[in-house]
């Protein structure tokens, strides 16, 4: 999959996209990400790429023309543009699946206090928000998606059922109903007692089928206690 970020701070992206997991993947070429900074796009001496908003307010808006240049210059047929925005669907485990089966995705990071609309309009394919919740700029965003999105890459994981056994993870991995997901199961390792607690006596017999039924049970009452909105229909 090919991945190109265009934000203003590139710093922000390059750290936790670089380290870990999705850099060991970008290493072995399983992950092409390329951080481009919007300036470079930017014409005038000094490469303005915001503006006052029309109409007044508080803030800047960002530029249309650089990135219009910068999406027409990356751009392919099978590209699918996406402009990081309040105003977006709200970014879930489904939408990670259904961008992992695209070949290479752009991703238009805002700042201050938004994008000219036209880009919105005339540019990007859609909009994705991250949450209900107010970020410093978009690159914070775009960091968070790409991590989501790369991890459901072949190869990426260590082992093939990470991704699958992971909170969100059951409708796009196991065909399970939107309904059925449940956050993951408490997870323990050695050693057996610490300080007087102790793993649960299930995860130390060896039987796979009590296991599973316990983690079942375990997923289902961490998922109404913290989340009770994901079992609303089941």
């Amino acid at each position: 999959m090919n991945i190109d970020i265009l934000t203003l701070f590139p710093a922000i992206c390059e750290g936790p996209l670089g380290a870990s997991i999705l850099g060991r993947a970008r290493e072995k070429k399983l992950l092409d990400v390329r951080i481009h900074n919007l300036r470079d796009w930017a014409t005038g001496k000094h490469r303005v790429t915001d503006d006052t908003p029309f109409g007044g307010g508080q803030g800047m808006v960002l530029k249309p023309e650089p990135i219009f240049a910068a999406v027409e210059r990356l751009r392919a047929a099978a590209s699918r543009v996406i402009l990081l925005s309040p105003q977006g669907r709200v970014f879930r485990q489904e939408i990670a699946h259904e961008l992992a089966a695209l070949p290479h995705l752009i991703f238009i990071c805002g700042h201050y206090e938004g994008v000219d609309h036209r880009v919105a309009e005339h540019l990007a394919d859609e909009e994705i928000s991250l949450g209900d919740f107010v970020l410093t700029n978009g690159a914070i965003a775009a960091a968070v998606i790409v991590d989501a999105v790369a991890r459901l890459l072949p190869g990426v994981l260590g082992h093939a059922d990470s991704a699958a056994d992971d909170s969100f993870s059951a409708p796009a991995a196991a065909g399970h109903d939107s309904a059925d997901r449940l956050l993951e199961a408490p997870q323990y390792t050695r050693p057996a007692e610490f300080r007087g607690w102790r793993v649960p006596p299930v995860l130390l017999s060896g039987d796979h089928a009590a296991i599973a039924r316990w983690r079942r049970e375990q997923a289902l009452a961490r998922t109404r206690r913290s989340r009770p909105d994901l079992l609303q229909n089941s």
